[in-house]
């Protein structure tokens, strides 16, 4: 059996690859996006665009096999994030043929409100749930969805995820959870940058500067002469 650093270090490189070739993941440490919270950032992320490519999506699919495996973990029904990470939690749930539900975040003000979709009136009954996430950033989006699908009678201990900024506070939130929840990524912060690197995509001077970002991410445009837009 593979250990968890052989299965992230082959798939890993391999997807910021693709993740370049495809846009999912764009780097401009000189002129910094300006997300949506208006704060500017030298990195943009959209995982949804790995759903154009088949190649991707197996390859997302297959390292999250592999990293089941290897972790150990014992999974009753696969809980994928609404709305990014549901095709992901899909195509592991078929692969490994597990039932299959989807978290919101938050419940609907309609119908019946529920929050989790593709679970009955009992909710999860105990089951071992491995959630499926495609970004861990500071992590709140899916500490919330560990406890929804706790709040439902689901052991949900594990979350897998396709990249991760490397936000010590991602780290510290999880941890932070009772009973704690492990997260785990194909695709790291460091790996990312390293491969970017390697493919000529930024210099070592840029690296510098994207790894000084992830040290201070809400900092960083304001010392850096790119203040806060407050809409």
């Amino acid at each position: 059996m593979k250990r968890l650093e052989e299965i992230t270090e082959y798939y890993g490189p391999l997807l910021a690859k693709g993740a370049f070739e495809l846009g999912a993941i764009k780097l401009s440490p000189q002129a910094p996006f300006t997300w949506a919270s208006g704060y500017h950032m030298p990195i943009y992320n959209d995982n949804r665009m790995f759903l154009s490519k088949p190649k991707y999506r197996a390859l997302i699919r297959d390292a999250f096999a592999d990293m089941i495996e290897s972790l150990g973990v014992k999974a009753d029904n696969i809980a994928g994030t609404a709305t990014a990470g549901i095709p992901h939690a899909t195509s592991l749930a078929d692969m490994i043929y597990k039932p299959l539900s989807y978290v919101r975040s938050s419940s609907k003000d309609h119908g019946l409100g529920h929050q989790i979709e593709g679970i009955g009136k009992e909710g999860y009954n105990g089951q071992n749930v491995l959630l499926i996430e495609d970004l861990i950033s500071t992590g709140s989006s899916s500490l919330k969805a560990v406890e929804a699908i706790r709040n439902a009678g689901g052991i949900c201990n594990v979350c897998l995820a396709i990249f991760t900024y490397g936000f010590q506070s991602a780290e510290d939130a999880f941890h932070a959870l009772n009973p704690e929840c492990e997260f785990y990524t194909i695709l790291s912060y460091d790996t990312m940058i390293r491969t970017a690197c390697d493919t000529g995509y930024i210099t070592s001077e840029e690296a510098d500067i994207l790894h000084q970002w992830r040290e201070d991410p809400f900092g960083w445009g304001e010392k850096r002469g790119f203040p806060r837009e407050v809409k």
